[in-house]
């Protein structure tokens, strides 16, 4: 039988994906191992730097065409953390709305999304265009997914369309930046032990066992 929602404790709950719901960071799959890439992206999830100051001048080093994304999209599906599927069904059977927000590539994202259950409107991430060819040619640069404070703005507009208890679950800096917007942001460390977030966090795990154990009564 499924719970009532009435029994539930948060009526929304928000995931980053990267190194929260895989055990990848997408950008830096696409980036090939390239130090540089892979540097910028360890900083910003830090909060060494800003999002503002990597997003574009990463993808814009990497030019990710179409088949690329296809490809990320393929290696999403198969790094999924121990304990995510079963962990969403149950969430689901709660009663709980579950939403994406990320700065990932949308495109790589959706069918890691779809795999989880996520409904298309439930994920939140920044699209890239290409050409008529299949190449890159930029991203939403209208997201605030590719800024800092980005996903805090993107939580509460979700939020003032919805009722009800919200958590947040995440690995990075841009995650914690949520925190003022929720009523729960639980630290995840299953990848990466990020200090800020474990010292910041309401709660910090290292495992998703340990994130149900918060989320459901």
């Amino acid at each position: 039988m499924e719970k009532r929602l009435s029994e539930t404790k948060y009526r929304s709950v928000f995931f980053d994906v990267d190194s929260t719901l895989v055990t990848i960071e997408g950008i830096d799959v696409l980036a090939g191992g390239n130090a540089e890439i892979e540097r910028l992206t360890e900083k910003a999830m830090n909060g060494d730097l800003a999002v503002d100051a990597v997003y574009g001048k990463r993808l814009e080093l990497i030019r990710p065409n179409r088949a690329a994304i296809e490809a990320l999209g393929r290696r999403y599906l198969g790094s999924i953390v121990a304990g995510v599927e079963d962990g969403f069904n149950r969430l689901r059977a709660a009663g709980m709305n579950l939403h994406l927000v990320t700065g990932g590539i949308a495109q790589a994202i959706a069918p890691l999304a779809a795999h989880l259950g996520i409904a298309e409107r439930a994920l939140h991430a920044v699209a890239v265009h290409f050409d008529a060819t299949g190449e890159y040619a930029d991203f939403d640069r209208h997201s605030p997914l590719t800024r800092t404070g980005g996903k805090e703005i993107a939580v509460r507009d979700i939020r003032a369309r919805s009722k009800g208890p919200a958590a947040f679950v995440g690995d990075g800096v841009t995650d914690l930046e949520t925190k003022p917007a929720v009523d729960l942001f639980i630290g995840f460390g299953g990848v990466h032990v990020r200090p800020r977030v474990k010292e910041n966090a309401d709660v910090f795990v290292t495992d998703f066992a340990s994130v149900m154990r918060h989320l459901l009564p």
